[in-house]
């Protein structure tokens, strides 16, 4: 079965700050595991289910390689597009709350073809390009709070 972690803090945990804006706001390292066969593209979605518009993406990485198992702390796989975060960015955007513990969702998609998506593409264009091609998926979940 799929999985996804990351060696900067555990499933449920709270993510460090230097992946945060109390800190250096880079993405965390990930790895991968177990995708499974007859996968051609990964896509990664990084949102908050907290915030006050009751969803607000923070990162999104399209068509990831299968063949790549990590994600390295600050950096995008080498032929990823990256998708436009609720920031305005194609980046990562670290956690960073207006109040309270918020819940940061890392969700590895594996898929059954490369989606050819430009990089700038929003969520809902992910979204709606992934319907009926999604093998599996999983989910790792951090906590954060805004200093």
């Amino acid at each position: 079965m799929i999985s996804i972690k990351s060696t900067a803090f555990i499933n449920g945990g709270h993510v460090p700050d230097q992946y945060g804006c109390n800190g250096a706001n880079v993405n965390p390292p990930l790895n991968f595991y177990d995708l499974p066969a007859g996968t051609k593209s990964l896509a990664l979605i990084v949102f908050d289910p907290d915030s006050p518009s009751g969803h607000f993406t923070h990162w999104l990485l399209i068509d990831i390689d299968p063949s790549v198992h990590t994600i390295e702390e600050n950096s995008t796989p080498y032929g990823a597009a990256r998708g436009m975060n609720d920031f305005g960015e194609e980046a990562y955007g670290g956690p960073c709350p207006s109040f309270g513990t918020h819940h940061y969702h890392f969700t590895l998609y594996a898929l059954d073809q490369k989606l050819h998506l430009p990089s700038g593409t929003k969520k809902t264009k992910l979204d709606e390009a992934m319907k009926d091609h999604i093998l599996g998926q999983a989910e790792f979940v951090g906590t954060y709070i805004k200093k």
